[in-house]
């Protein structure tokens, strides 16, 4: 199973060979500017390449870029929100140059999000908008509608996604009973192993303001977490926020921005592997001994992947904590999608955080499609994948994972921010995991945003942040 849904590839294709293309030319035009020598241009280009490959993930999480061809979904209500047996009207422009387009066909298809869809149907546009009607929903849930357009051999398409009670959607993963007992255990055992902090600076990445080291820790079963951790150079004692990756294995280099404002910021890796090696490396593991590293193991509470990167977070909070320069009260989580997941994770599994910002939480109430609706990435039971994991052994595990049994225990303020149109992390799946959460949360909900978010997400989450971390 991919890590990248299979529609988004030719859109994140087109972006890496951009990337691949201006990072060439930008390293050409600086060794010709500055007259760069062979050796220096290898560990100059080892460093442009790590730098180019994290603004190459962020990317794929950022906002999507703008098409040529405009497909416009519009439910009939501004809010998007409707009550279960109302009827959700959808209506659809397609736009070349801004002007309405004519003499194509466009395809639509209606039905619950990440499900077959219950209808589907063309028509020839003849440069006017037109109105599908999308029926209902007896139950909560979403209704999605997707509307395609194939224009001069590349497909277009544009989506909009009706939410039907969505704060009353309940969880389908279980609850185990043992639940706090099996993570408090497995504290415990990561609590005997020495952390073992290895710092390293990394003089080319620091300022006047902030310094940047190298870190490894140690982890459960005597593993490692790497990553990179941002310090500001000022005396004083400083709020810490710790970041945690979305899906996928590559490279990390620290938030400097909030650094240089006054916070401590640690980004870390979950595979045990260094943060700052060569983006080959990281690509080979992906599409070799790391690929659909969500699923290693899932048939044993005890061994299954993520145990080590759940623990491994608590862990990156241990030497956080252990800083000469942390203020001893201040700490926050955050992520997206994967990180997301790990954000509210860590918050329940740790209570020295005190805050938490989770964007679009994957992992949320994966066993959804087994009940006739959307489930969590990473879509463990849709259609073909159900085959493989669909067995006894595996749903037992399931239920100490899920964020949903985490999202129960927060007792925390926590900021979220999704959109409805998210085929990535279904926004059942992660309105089962938000309506659990009893502590004071704060939603930004961004209705046309997918797997994605606008700028402004990013700034209000930040924002929040930093004013709760008492940083202005």
């Amino acid at each position: 199973m991919s890590l990248i849904p299979k529609g988004n590839l030719k859109g994140i294709g087109y972006t890496f060979r951009k990337y691949l293309i201006f990072k060439s030319e930008f390293i050409s035009v600086l060794q010709i500017r500055f007259n760069i020598n062979t050796i220096q241009m290898k560990t100059f280009k080892r460093g442009i390449s790590v730098i180019f490959f994290a603004l190459f993930s962020v990317l794929l999480t950022a906002q999507i870029p703008e098409q040529l061809v405009k497909v416009i979904v519009t439910p009939n209500k501004d809010n998007w929100l409707y009550k279960p047996g109302e009827k959700a009207l959808f209506s659809v422009q397609v736009l070349f140059h801004y002007n309405p387009l004519k003499g194509v066909k466009a395809y639509y298809e209606v039905g619950p999000e990440k499900l077959e869809p219950t209808k589907k149907d063309s028509l020839v546009l003849d440069g006017k908008s037109f109105v599908i009607d999308g029926g209902t929903l007896k139950s909560p849930g979403f209704l999605r509608c997707i509307v395609t357009v194939n224009y001069e051999g590349k497909k277009y398409e544009g989506m909009a996604t009706a939410g039907y009670d969505p704060e009353k959607i309940k969880q389908t993963v279980p609850r185990p009973a043992d639940f706090n007992d099996f993570w408090n255990k497995a504290k415990s055992e990561l609590s005997r192993i020495p952390l073992d902090a290895r710092m390293t600076l990394v003089p080319e990445r620091c300022t006047e303001k902030v310094n940047v080291y190298n870190v490894s820790i140690m982890n459960y079963g005597y593993s490692k977490i790497y990553g990179m951790l941002a310090i500001p150079r000022k005396e004083g004692k400083f709020p810490a926020v710790l970041f945690v990756p979305g899906a996928g294995v590559r490279g990390y280099v620290p938030d400097m921005e909030l650094a240089e404002k006054g916070i401590i910021t640690f980004v870390i890796g979950i595979h045990g592997i260094p943060v700052n090696l060569d983006p080959g490396v990281y690509q080979d593991l992906a599409n070799g001994a790391l690929r659909e590293y969500y699923t290693f193991n899932l048939d044993n509470k005890d061994r299954y992947y993520y145990k080590r990167v759940y623990l491994g977070c608590v862990r990156a909070n241990d030497f956080l904590v252990s800083l000469p320069q942390y203020d001893g009260y201040n700490l926050a989580v955050t992520g997206g999608s994967q990180g997301g997941a790990l954000s509210i994770i860590t918050a329940a599994l740790d209570s020295r955080t005190k805050y938490l910002a989770a964007l679009y939480p994957a992992l949320c109430d994966v066993t959804g499609y087994l009940e006739g609706r959307a489930g969590g990435w990473p879509h463990l039971f849709l259609k073909n994948n159900a085959s493989f994991h669909n067995y006894k052994e595996k749903l037992e595990t399931i239920p100490y994972y899920d964020v949903v049994n985490f999202a129960r225990e927060l007792k925390i303020p926590g900021f979220y921010t999704w959109g409805f149109n998210d085929e990535v992390c279904p926004p059942t799946s992660m309105y089962a995991a938000y309506n659990l959460i009893s502590s004071p949360k704060t939603l930004l909900l961004i209705h046309d945003t997918g797997h994605w978010a606008y700028p402004e997400q990013h700034s209000n989450l930040r924002s929040w942040l930093t004013e709760k971390l008492g940083i202005r």
